[in-house]
């Protein structure tokens, strides 16, 4: 169930990260326009950024599913939320590419807008380190034996 999270993960990601604008030169090559490769880095951030926040609300959200408490569920969530992340980078990458789509033959000097990518892989692991830090410090916070589960 946590690792269908990444469709819509990947579809946010998606809307928010920025393009990177390019310029068709005289050789018919496309040339990145001045500081705009730095969205390279945006996109990177930005899916980093939801996926910490995805990583905090999951670790709460089956810190409350009170009676399964316990290591079997935080293993669970974080291979989940590993799942999630995976499943966000390339649906994220899908849902960008169809946005930014280019439909008509480019011509000298026209403005492209290249789909952001992710260039690293490592930026999966924000997820399911989040959702295991969040698990565990409501677990060390708790300090009940049973970590709650007994609702009585």
């Amino acid at each position: 169930m946590i690792g269908l999270l990444g469709i819509p993960f990947g579809w946010l990601w998606a809307q928010i990260a920025p393009p990177q604008r390019l310029q068709v030169a005289q050789s018919g090559s496309a040339v990145p326009l001045p500081a705009e490769t730095f969205h390279r880095f945006d996109a990177v951030v930005i899916f980093a950024l939801i996926g910490l926040a995805a990583g905090v609300l999951t670790g709460f959200a089956v810190w409350m599913l009170r009676e399964r408490r316990g290591p079997v569920v935080l293993v669970a969530a974080v291979l989940g939320s590993l799942l999630a992340a995976w499943l966000a980078t390339r649906m994220g990458t899908a849902f960008a590419e169809n946005i930014y789509t280019i439909t008509a033959t480019p011509r000298i000097g026209d403005l492209l807008a290249r789909p952001p990518n992710l260039e690293s892989g490592w930026v999966i692991i924000a997820q399911p380190l989040t959702t295991a830090l969040t698990y565990g410090m409501l677990a060390a916070w708790n300090g009940m034996d049973d970590l709650g589960r007994r609702l009585g």
